[in-house]
């Protein structure tokens, strides 16, 4: 590695340290919740509500409910919620990390960075059938970038087993 690469490498390491090491005030976290819950309605329709929200990690919780049984047979969510559920996580993960790289901003102006955010590329894995009363979602970023953010999600059921997977790139700019 050459040393202008480890270089680089140290500074974004140095910078997700500083990130993780930020706490949101409660108006931050309330003005997210309030984007991602009744703003996205969507998000709505899916059910999806945030539990925890840090600048290394977000967690969010989906019911299950009929509208969203994707095999009648067998009770299970359909594929587009776990794959829309952590689509929104991922974004959600991203907007954590812009707002932990700006904390000299108020809540309000970390807030309004968020409208060019969208997403370019999503894969998800679908390991086990997701069958229960209720979903937890993850997300964390990998990489956020000048231009680009890359992230990972989990979508685990209620007793923390590894239902689905994904990985997605976000436009940030």
């Amino acid at each position: 590695m050459s040393s202008i690469s480890a270089h680089a490498s140290q500074t974004h390491k140095n910078e997700l340290l500083a990130a993780d090491a930020a706490q949101f005030e409660p108006e931050f976290v309330a003005g997210l919740r309030e984007i991602f819950e009744k703003r996205v309605t969507f998000n709505q329709t899916l059910g999806l509500t945030i539990g925890e929200i840090t600048p290394a990690r977000v967690e969010g919780r989906i019911l299950m409910r009929p509208e969203l049984i994707g095999h009648s047979a067998y009770q299970r969510i359909h594929g587009g919620v776990i794959s829309a559920g952590l689509d929104s996580m991922g974004g959600l993960a991203v907007m954590a990390a812009i707002a932990a790289r700006h904390m000299d901003e108020t809540p309000l102006q970390r807030l309004q960075r968020f409208s060019r955010l969208g997403t370019i590329d999503l894969r998800v894995d679908y390991m086990r059938p997701g069958i229960g009363k209720s979903f937890v979602l993850t997300a964390k970023v990998l990489r956020l970038g000048s231009r680009v953010a890359n992230t990972q999600m989990e979508f685990l059921s209620a007793d923390g087993e590894l239902l689905s997977t994904g990985t997605a790139a976000y436009i940030v700019s």
